[in-house]
């Protein structure tokens, strides 16, 4: 199997990266390879829920007319 090697990962993505990793009981190479996996074959969540969610949209909600702003007083 290839090996690939990221280097100068921002400290913060990083620090999630690896707490991602202890939530899920991995290791953080295993979260790596199952976040590229994830990504590369499209197992990725939110575009599933964008087309099962599609039906409940409906309408936009209209937007009220805006009133004229008050004058106010500036002592």
């Amino acid at each position: 199997m290839p090996t690939v090697t990221v280097r100068q990962i921002e400290e913060d993505v990083y620090q999630g990266l690896k707490a991602q990793a202890e939530s899920s009981g991995r290791s953080m190479e295993a979260e790596v390879r199952d976040i590229l996996a994830a990504t590369v074959r499209g197992r990725t969540w939110w575009p599933k829920w964008v087309v099962a969610t599609e039906s409940l949209r409906g309408d936009p909600l209209p937007v009220p007319p805006r009133s004229k702003p008050r004058d106010i007083d500036m002592p």
